[in-house]
C-alpha cells in the first residue's frame, strides 16, 4: 500500500518553542511582548486579552483576569528569554511554560528561527 502522507523530518521544527506567560495587565503584556521582539528573543508575541484564571494561592482559592502573552522562539533563545520574562514580570511566580512545535509551515518556522538570534 502506498501513502499519500506528507512526512516532515522531526528535526525541521523540532528546534522552535511556543511559550506563554501570563500577566496582570494589558499594558504589561503588550509591554513584554514589544520588548522581547525588540531583543530578537521572540519572533512573535501575541496578546490574548482577558482571560478568566482560577488557581490555589497561600491556600485560597483565588481568581484573576489576565493577559496571555504567547511567543514563538527557539530552544537555543529558551534560556535568555526565560531570563528576561522573569526580570520583566511582576509575578510572584510567573507562568512560564513552552512546548515544542513539533509541525508547522516550513517557511514560517524559518522565519522564526531567522528573527530570533543573539
Amino acid at each position: 500500500m502506498v501513502s499519500n502522507r506528507i512526512t516532515t523530518p522531526k528535526t525541521a521544527s523540532a528546534d522552535c518553542l511556543l511559550v506563554q506567560t501570563m500577566t496582570d495587565s494589558p499594558r504589561a503584556a503588550k509591554s513584554m511582548a514589544k520588548t522581547l521582539v525588540k531583543e530578537h528573543l521572540i519572533a512573535c508575541g501575541q496578546v490574548i486579552p482577558r482571560i478568566t484564571s482560577f488557581f490555589i494561592w497561600e491556600g485560597k482559592l483565588e481568581s484573576s483576569r489576565e493577559y496571555m502573552v504567547l511567543m514563538k522562539t527557539t530552544e537555543e533563545r529558551y534560556d535568555a528569554l526565560e531570563k528576561r520574562i522573569r526580570e520583566l514580570h511582576t509575578y510572584e511566580v510567573p507562568d512560564i511554560i513552552a512546548w515544542k512545535i513539533s509541525h508547522g509551515d516550513q517557511t514560517y518556522l524559518r522565519w522564526v528561527r531567522e528573527s530570533v538570534h543573539s
